[in-house]
């Protein structure tokens, strides 16, 4: 036992150490109880030559003391021998019996893997027997009892063991610069961690880069370690690192309302600041809500505030740390706090300066201070009525007295009080009517051109049928994209203002699971469609062709000047053939994952899909419908209202019909289509006839629907 916590701790030692242990073993004489350094001349050179000693030679088939059989190194990881470990260190006057008592050089077997079979471990009680203060007060570690488990770090697990130097050595273990690798030994332990989930290797990492561990570093010890954080007092009041208790300890030091005394002790100014601004008044009382020096600054990564990443730095502070707690509706209804402070601040000139990069506008502690933070009714407060000249004057020098007095939060989405606030009504009031009467304006004038569209020669482009398969995908498809986007993002505020109301969330997943019913129902009527004659006229007309890879290279160089006119498309443009199946790809995708993710417990439960399955499945029906969406309102939108040749709509998608001249100019190619002044049910396609016959005469009978096929 002994031997394997010798060989964990110089496997853990630095190179440093070694080398010093190595040094004095070399410096050692040639018996051990007459081992001692001598002094030894210097050359010219300022070289030390080593002593001229005789090496030890013992005789394991004769031991006469331990370090006959313990001279050696004990494994390839260590350089010296527990001896010689021992011989420098503050146990340099003790002899080996007197921790390993129970070891008798008279038991020695030596024939056997085990010579002082049997071992009695050694325990904390052979330390105490000299430290008997440290004894009394080494009761916890953290969240456990040192009596009762048995992974409590015990007195060498800290101190070393042969190798035990006083603190202020800076070989030591203990030391403060050595402090951080003595407790990464057990918290980064992996197998501790697995064991005590309370054990984290985050802080041990973010302390190295932390202010406090840059010091510590670069040789500044009365930086912060450890123990300068985690020690707890003794009942006589005095702080001691075998007293580190759990921050669910009262007397713990890093105990929520303990904590600003804790970095008190090295930051004392602004600790007092903080007792006597609000935070600090609120932790006095017992409230857990209040803010702490860890609350603000971090635990153990505590960076500069100058430094950009630092939460308390100019650019991230109203954001990041003060927003959390005053921006929560719960603390701000609580404690009667105003809401709204920080959009009003980055609405105002300090917020839009910080936003665009600024570090040096002000921020909120520029006003309301750092630690000392009081509230504006008490007079010391730097944002008290009377203290307003000054505090502004900092950044602002002659401030009037009347300036300063202007309320920063509320400069643009604040209250207002008074005139600004009639003149923020009598605002809205124009801006609801001014806008309004544009709206209106311009869609009576929208709604009036489409209707004189109606009086123009027409041509039925889409069936009765197709015009209710179109519909059933596009009151599908809008419903299905404003409630799914609105699950994803529930708080936004369009959708708080659709769904904003008690079991809102839950109707909306029913309502998007009926549209998804909606739309799977059209896609199957369209299957058995394309079965008809028409249908499967359609189905042929939008077969990709290589007439299509002629109109696109001829619809490029038309739009970069070297075709006068566009191509002549047929029935239906690479543009619609393009949107058509991705359509159908999108569909099958959407409705595939769809079903998966809304009977998921059946399918890994029944069908044993893995769980990966689902989670690919979510990913592709959210990126598919952002596919989707962007596709129709980019391309399909485009095309149908604000191309300027079909400007204000082809009117089709609303009755299947569309002017004869929008047709003639966007599909030359196409079936030759007669041309009608009255309503009809059905496209009339007839092969060979000018695309400008003569329209039907107002006293005709109408045509009746049919099923046959349009003539060729």
């Amino acid at each position: 036992m002994v031997r394997d916590a010798f060989v964990m701790k110089l496997r853990g030692t630095k190179p440093i150490r070694l080398l010093v242990l190595g040094l004095a073993l070399g410096a050692l004489g040639a018996s051990a109880s007459a081992r001692a350094q001598e002094a030894s001349p210097v050359d010219a050179k300022g070289a030390t030559p080593s002593p001229a000693v005789e090496p030890f030679q013992p005789d394991p088939k004769n031991p006469t003391s331990c370090n006959d059989c313990h001279d050696g190194a004990v494994d390839e990881m260590a350089v010296a021998p527990p001896h010689a470990a021992l011989e420098v260190s503050i146990h340099s006057g003790l002899d080996c019996s007197d921790c390993h008592e129970n070891i008798s050089m008279d038991d020695l077997v030596l024939d056997s893997a085990n010579p002082h079979a049997p071992v009695v471990p050694l325990t904390n009680d052979i330390c105490v027997e000299c430290h008997e203060d440290a004894g009394d007060v080494y009761e916890k570690h953290g969240r456990l009892d040192v009596r009762s488990d048995p992974d409590i770090p015990s007195c060498w697990h800290c101190h070393g063991t042969h190798d035990v130097l006083p603190s202020t050595d800076r070989q030591s273990h203990t030391h403060p610069a050595n402090l951080p690798s003595t407790c990464r030994a057990c918290h980064m332990d992996v197998d501790l961690v697995k064991k005590h989930p309370v054990l984290r290797d985050a802080p041990l990492k973010n302390y190295s880069n932390s202010v406090h561990g840059k010091a510590s570093g670069k040789g500044i010890y009365a930086s912060a370690t450890c123990n300068d954080c985690h020690s707890a007092a003794t009942k006589e009041g005095k702080p001691t690192a075998h007293r580190i208790l759990s921050m669910s300890d009262p007397e713990s030091t890093i105990y929520h309302f303990n904590i600003p005394d804790t970095c008190g002790k090295c930051h004392a100014p602004l600790t007092r600041d903080y007792w006597e601004g609000i935070h600090g008044q609120y932790v006095k009382r017992g409230s857990v809500d209040a803010p702490v020096c860890t609350n603000c600054h971090g635990e153990h990564g505590i960076i500069s505030a100058d430094d950009p990443h630092s939460p308390v730095s100019a650019a991230r502070l109203a954001q990041e740390t003060c927003a959390p707690c005053h921006e929560s509706a719960v603390l701000n209804e609580k404690y009667g706090l105003a809401t709204g402070r920080l959009a009003s601040y980055i609405d105002s000139y300090h917020g839009l300066k910080s936003k665009a990069g600024d570090a040096t506008v002000a921020n909120c502690a520029s006003c309301h201070g750092a630690h000392r933070i009081l509230p504006s009714a008490d007079p010391t407060s730097s944002i008290h009525a009377g203290n307003l000249r000054a505090t502004c004057g900092e950044c602002h020098p002659g401030i009037s007295e009347e300036l300063a007095q202007t309320r920063i939060h509320e400069t643009a989405t604040g209250l207002y009080t008074g005139w600004p606030e009639f003149f923020r009504k009598l605002y809205i009031v124009l801006i609801v009517g001014t806008i309004g009467g544009m709206l209106l304006h311009n869609g009576a004038d929208w709604i009036r051109r489409v209707k004189q569209m109606g009086k123009k020669p027409y041509v039925q482009r889409l069936s009765f049928n197709e015009v209710i398969q179109h519909w059933i995908l596009m009151l599908s498809f809008c419903v299905l994209v404003i409630t799914g986007f609105s699950l994803r993002f529930s708080e936004a505020g369009w959708v708080q203002m659709l769904f904003g109301y008690e079991g809102g969330f839950e109707h909306r997943g029913i309502i998007h699971r009926v549209a998804a019913g909606v739309m799977v129902f059209g896609s199957i009527w369209h299957v058995l469609y394309l079965f008809g004659p028409r249908g499967r006229g359609l189905f042929k007309a939008m077969v990709a062709s290589r007439d299509d890879v002629r109109h696109v290279i001829q619809n490029v160089a038309y739009f970069i000047g070297l075709r006068s006119e566009p191509p002549r498309f047929t029935r239906f443009s690479y543009i619609e053939k393009a949107e058509y199946w991705a359509l159908v790809w999108g569909t099958a995708i959407m409705t595939v994952t769809g079903f998966l993710l809304w009977f998921d417990d059946y399918f890994v439960s029944r069908w044993g899909i893995p769980k990966i399955l689902l989670d690919i499945s979510l990913v592709i029906h959210y990126y598919e419908a952002w596919l989707a969406f962007l596709a129709i309102l980019v391309w399909h939108v485009y095309g149908t209202v604000f191309n300027p040749s079909v400007y204000p709509m082809n009117p089709a998608w609303l009755t299947g019909k569309m002017s004869k001249d929008m047709y003639t100019h966007e599909h030359p190619e196409g079936p030759k289509l007669k041309a009608r002044t009255m309503k009809i049910r059905y496209e009339d396609e007839v092969e060979g006839q000018q695309a400008d016959a003569e329209p039907i005469l107002p006293d005709r009978e109408p045509e009746q629907p049919t099923d046959e096929p349009p003539r060729r």
